[in-house]
Formats: C-alpha cells, structure tokens, sequence
C-alpha cells in the first residue's frame, strides 16, 4: 500500500495521490483500468482547455486546466513505474537534459544567439540532429521527420509547411500562397461541376485547405488559433440568431434561411 501521508511538495503529493489511485488494493476502479492508449485522448483534450483558457485570459481557469494537464503527466508516470519503463523523476531529467542541450548559449561556454530567429533556426538545427541520430531505417533524414501524425490536422499543416519553408520549399510573398488558393478553388469548382466521386472532393477539398494553413503560416498566424477563433464567432452570432428568432417565437428550423440570414447580418454589424 502506498504511503498515503501528504508531502511536504505539491508534486510529491500529487504522485502520491496517483499511486494511490493505481494501488490494487483499495484503488480506484477506473483508474486501474486505464492505459496509455486509453489515457491519450484525455491529454488531448486537457491540452486544449489549456489552450482555450489562454484565449479567454482566464487565469483562474489557466491554473486549473494546468493542473489536469500535469495530473496527465503524473498518470503516465506511473503507469511507466509500474511497468518499469520510466518514473517521474526519468521524465523531468530527460526534459532537463533535452533543454540544456539545446540552449547551449544559456547552458554551455561559448556558444551565442543574438535574436529569437536565430534561436528557433538552432532548436531546429539541434532537433534535426537528434532525429538522425535516433533514425531506426536507413532511409536519409528527412526535413519533415519528427512531425507527429497524431497532431490536429491544421497543427500538422502548419508544422510540414514550416519545416519545407526552412529548406528554402517556400512562396516568397503571401500574395503567391492567395494565388495558390484561388488555383486550388477552381480545382474544386472543375470537381463539383463534373460530379467527380467523394474521394476526389476530398482530395481537392484537402489541398485548398492546407493552402489556407499555409497563408497563416505566411501571415505569422497560428491555423488552430485562428480556427478556434472563427468558430466562437460563429458560435456567438449563430446564438444572436437564435434569440433574435426566438424573440419572434420562432424556432432555427421554422425560420428559413432569408430570416436568418438577416439576423445574421444584424449580429454582425452589432460588434
């Protein structure tokens, strides 16, 4: 049974409380069901809230979805005790190790950055040599490798954007990436009007959107952010609509499109 006296850290009480949690004997249920591949998704979705609260300035939110976010961390950790792969202390010390050697002009002797450009192009540098060294196929490195194909698909866009623009695979201007997009519209225009098959549409409708990552990217945008944005906003004048209809004791679905669209209208030109 683990000791269940609270420590004097906040951390070593919280790793306490998780392998209390986990114990077989007197544990809870739930949590002694859960696995990596089970957890994964919940640390998505606290990394998000993380996010949505820094969006909003909520610093009382910020400090609670920060704690879900590390309680994340500490369940991985000791599931990885309990199967002897790693511990907590293992994966502060690698992160430890990891930014120390990558700020080699804060950490080491010697070596300066004199902006925060220069210090992004040498995170890359350092990373690009970290993933050669770990390569497990004889295959070249890759400018691209390391990008994880489990991030949100707009966060990944914008990644493979970045990492081909580091190379030099890149528009020199944003007017150009405008004309790409309005290139890839027409594809799309030429599928629907040919009655193309569902698999086609999606592969225009797929280039046109990482076009549109691509000019976020461009402009110095987040894709994701942005999004996320868009959508409260689409949210909120949807919600104006709502109650401007309901004022009228009509229902979305009883209104038809012309009321709504002028509801719509009005919302927006209210902000």
């Amino acid at each position: 049974m683990p000791d269940d006296r609270s420590p004097q850290r906040p951390i070593d009480r919280l790793l306490a409380i998780m392998a209390r949690l986990r114990a077989p004997d007197g544990g809870c249920p739930w949590d002694l069901e859960q696995t990596y591949a089970t957890i994964a998704p919940h640390t998505i979705e606290e990394a998000y809230e993380v996010a949505e609260a820094i969006e909003l300035d909520d610093r009382a939110g910020l400090k609670d979805e920060l704690g879900d976010l590390l309680f994340q961390v500490v369940f991985y950790a000791q599931m990885g005790r309990e199967d002897g792969s790693f511990d907590f202390d293992a994966i502060a010390t690698a992160i430890s190790d990891k930014m120390e050697r990558r700020h080699p002009h804060v950490f080491g002797a010697g070596a300066t950055v004199d902006s925060a450009n220069a210090q992004v192009t040498a995170w890359e540098t350092q990373k690009a040599g970290e993933r050669a060294a770990k390569a497990k196929s004889e295959a070249p490195p890759s400018a691209l490798d390391g990008v994880g194909v489990g991030l949100p698909a707009l966060t990944r866009a914008q990644k493979l954007g970045a990492r081909a623009a580091r190379v030099g695979f890149d528009w020199p201007e944003a007017k150009q990436v405008l004309d790409k997009i309005e290139e890839e519209i027409e594809e799309v225009k030429v599928e629907i009007a040919s009655g193309a098959e569902k698999d086609r549409l999606d592969e225009e409708v797929g280039d046109l959107l990482f076009a549109v990552v691509n000019l976020a990217r461009k402009l110095g945008l987040d894709a994701e952010g942005a999004l996320r944005r868009g959508s409260r906003k689409f949210e909120r004048r949807f919600h104006a609509v709502e109650a401007g209809l309901a004022a009228q004791g009509l229902k979305p679905a009883e209104a038809g499109l012309e009321k709504m669209e002028a509801l719509w209208v009005a919302a927006k030109e209210a902000e």
